[in-house]
């Protein structure tokens, strides 16, 4: 996988120390891997760290960090105050109500944290033509924040006749309760061929967000103010790894950290991608910052149904943790809880502005960053390439800067996880996502040095679960 790394360069930071003598040494060759952080699922990931830091002290209620201010300024945070929640809950059930599957509710979830700000609401009609058009959203000042997928709630023909002329809408999740308030709604209509075409670039069958949200969408969208009545909760034993970007920042800001790597994958942690992590650590380290803080940020709303399945990328990324491959005193895992749409360049644009939401001020972004196989084709959907060349011209993302990586790949010769030397080609195995699924459906081990063997098991024993459960399903034939 070639990558490279997002670099900010906002005025506003305070790069002095910047200039300081070149740290030449690696700081994980005095890691000891027999400090591992508690297992996955009983730990809270704001405290898997074991070194001391500071306390600071609270001298503003704006949210934001040291590093890098969010888009717009400030954070947006739309929970209501705990001791308005009984009343706001009562309101909502009087309103006109508008069903959330459980995708929209991830929506919800992004929105109300502030992932995508300044976005206070789903789109109104001239926020979603901006965004389908432009990528961007033109803020009152006339500055411009990168905004590259539409965020919008779809309603039915129904569903409009029932909110007729009100002006706010109670949403209700999928388990039925109340999770918000949509004010001073506007609704208009569904151009679903128009907003495929734009966003993916084809209207080819097959397109997995498509199918599953798209597809079977109302004709009509409905934009308004959010008012979130509570926190939103998926009661999976993960709850505690969705960290909000206030609470990513408060983290950064104890750990005094200077620098923020974010790290974004769908897919199982092979040592490639570590390999990558570390020597982007060890990269910053040697441009003279002091404490970089890697930011291991899985997504963690929908993926298409042959991707690894959440709760099992978490348990192995655990294990490449608790095995020392990636340093667990300056790591911090969490999830993002972004719904994908697999549109390639056009969508990581989305992942880069979310992550300086959540104060990271470094971003890696890999070989077709949110990329597909054409559906109906024997390719790719999207040049491998376009997707950092579209981030270094993003409108929005102007203060970011890219840093080439070179290729990782699997080195014959030393049976690991090496970077790519053209002069000895033959020697290179690269091991795709999908070689790397066939492998554990196959039980077949992948070569030595390609993942962490604690990490390799968990995807084995994924797999043959899988296994079993399609022989049961099977019918029985009679003699």
């Amino acid at each position: 996988m070639s990558l490279t790394i997002k670099l900010q360069l906002a005025s506003h930071l305070n790069l002095n120390h910047h200039h300081a003598n070149k740290i030449t040494h690696n700081t994980f060759s005095n890691y000891n891997p027999k400090i591992r952080p508690k297992p996955i699922y009983s730990s809270n990931p704001l405290i898997i760290t074991t070194c001391k830091v500071k306390p600071r002290m609270q001298v503003t209620t704006v949210i934001k960090s040291s590093l890098i201010d969010p888009d717009g300024g400030a954070l947006v945070d739309l929970l209501v105050p705990e001791s308005q929640r009984g009343s706001k809950t009562l309101e909502a059930e009087s309103l006109p109500k508008v069903q959330l599957t459980r995708i929209d509710l991830e929506w919800v979830h992004v929105i109300g944290e502030g992932w995508a700000s300044p976005l206070k609401g789903f789109m109104r009609e001239d926020e979603y033509l901006q965004s389908l058009h432009f990528n961007s959203l033109r803020m009152k000042d006339g500055s411009v924040v990168n905004m590259s997928l539409p965020i919008v709630l779809s309603i039915d023909d129904e569903t409009k006749e029932r909110i007729g002329s009100s002006s706010h809408v109670g949403l209700i999740g999928p388990d039925g309760d109340y999770v918000a308030i949509l004010r001073s709604i506007e609704i208009y209509k569904h151009h679903k061929e128009e907003r495929i075409a734009r966003t993916w670039g084809t209207t080819a069958p097959g397109l997995p967000y498509v199918e599953e949200v798209i597809t079977p969408a109302g004709n009509w969208l409905i934009g308004g103010d959010l008012e979130l009545l509570k926190p939103i909760k998926y009661n999976d034993g993960l709850d505690n790894y969705r960290l909000s970007p206030k609470q990513l920042r408060e983290e950064f800001d104890r750990r005094e950290a200077d620098a923020v790597f974010a790290f974004q994958l769908r897919n199982p942690v092979h040592n490639g991608h570590a390999l990558l992590m570390n020597d982007t650590r060890k990269r910053l380290l040697e441009m003279g910052y002091k404490n970089p803080i890697l930011l291991l940020h899985p997504l963690g709303g929908f993926t298409k149904a042959d991707d690894v399945p959440l709760d099992v990328r978490m348990e192995q990324h655990s294990k490449v943790l608790e095995d020392g491959v990636l340093d667990p005193e300056t790591t911090i895992v969490a999830i993002f809880p972004s719904p994908m749409h697999y549109a390639g360049p056009t969508e990581v644009q989305w992942h880069a502005k979310a992550r300086i939401n959540a104060g990271a001020n470094f971003y890696i972004v890999g070989r077709d960053p949110a990329g597909m196989g054409h559906p109906t084709e024997k390719r790719d959907l999207y040049d491998p390439d376009h997707g950092k060349k579209v981030l270094s011209m993003a409108p929005g993302l102007e203060k970011l800067n890219i840093l080439p990586f070179r290729v990782a790949a699997y080195d014959t010769k030393d049976n690991k996880m090496a970077f790519f030397d053209p002069t000895r080609s033959k020697d290179f195995l690269f091991i795709s996502g999908t070689k790397m699924r066939a492998y554990a459906k196959s039980g077949e081990n992948p070569p030595e040095g390609f993942m962490c063997p604690s990490g390799w098991k968990v995807l084995v024993k994924y797999y043959e679960s899988l296994q079993v459960e399609e022989a049961s399903q099977q019918p029985v034939l009679s003699a």
